[in-house]
């Protein structure tokens, strides 16, 4: 009986001491690093990647990745510097340069991050007038990404990107918008319309200037006439003969 006891204890003390040693032996891929605490102290060197031991009990792995996150910020309402009110949501680019910052100086860096971004995206673009912010939106992306990279690095972590996707545009100004396009449109067809009616108007007082010098010039251009008019219709035109022509048959009469 005694026997049999002992041989159930050895075993559950196998299997704890197994559990222990499995539960101590860590593997972090390549793109993942750990915070460890010793009896809540912080180590001085970040985990992995790879296999290593931690000290069971004593020790606390907190994992971070490193990989870049996209987070995608919901859409703000947000009234521009000209009293247009506007939803406008963005995303961010981050990640995790120092993951023992990221752990200790911050309680939770993906939604401090959020909110950053959240709160950033309204201030700024809060100062801006519409037109800059559909003509200016790299300008302001840059902005964007300069202020939360500052604000952020102290956690470690690093902004690499920010990017306004979508302007969500009141109905009422889509109409005025689209009205504004419009006559841009037509005042340019219409400069266009004179600034071809000035050629023609000067290229006309040059070709008369030329057809005064020289009335030859002119005599041949009316043949010329004639002569295109004649190919493009079957039929018989009466054109009266410019008396010049026939000087040269009448002589000196």
């Amino acid at each position: 009986m005694f026997g049999i006891e002992a041989s159930a204890g050895l075993l559950v003390a196998l299997v704890v001491v197994v559990f222990v040693v499995a539960n101590s032996i860590k593997i972090l891929p390549e793109y993942e690093r750990g915070v460890v605490f010793r009896l809540g102290r912080l180590r001085p060197m970040d985990y992995g990647p790879g296999i290593f031991f931690l000290i069971p009990i004593a020790d606390r792995m907190v994992r971070i990745s490193l990989r870049t996150v996209v987070h995608d910020v919901p859409p703000q309402d947000i009234i521009t510097r000209d009293n247009v009110s506007v939803k406008v949501n963005a995303v961010v680019y981050y990640r995790v340069m120092n993951p023992r910052r990221a752990v200790v100086d911050v309680e939770n860096f993906h939604y401090a991050t959020s909110q950053l971004s959240q709160t950033t995206l309204r201030s700024v673009l809060g100062q801006v007038e519409l037109d800059a912010l559909l003509s200016e939106r790299d300008k302001l992306n840059q902005q964007l990404q300069t202020i939360l990279d500052k604000h952020t690095d102290p956690w470690g972590i690093k902004v690499s990107a920010v990017e306004v996707k979508h302007v969500d545009l009141p109905v009422e100004m889509q109409r005025a918008m689209a009205k504004q396009a419009e006559a841009e449109r037509e005042k340019r067809a219409k400069i266009i319309h004179a600034e071809g009616e000035r050629l023609a108007a000067t290229a006309l007082s040059a070709a008369a200037d030329v057809f005064g010098q020289n009335p030859v010039t002119l005599q041949l251009r009316y043949l010329q006439t004639l002569t295109e008019v004649a190919s493009e219709k079957n039929s018989t035109l009466i054109f009266p003969l410019p008396i010049e022509l026939l000087r040269p048959f009448l002589g000196n009469k």
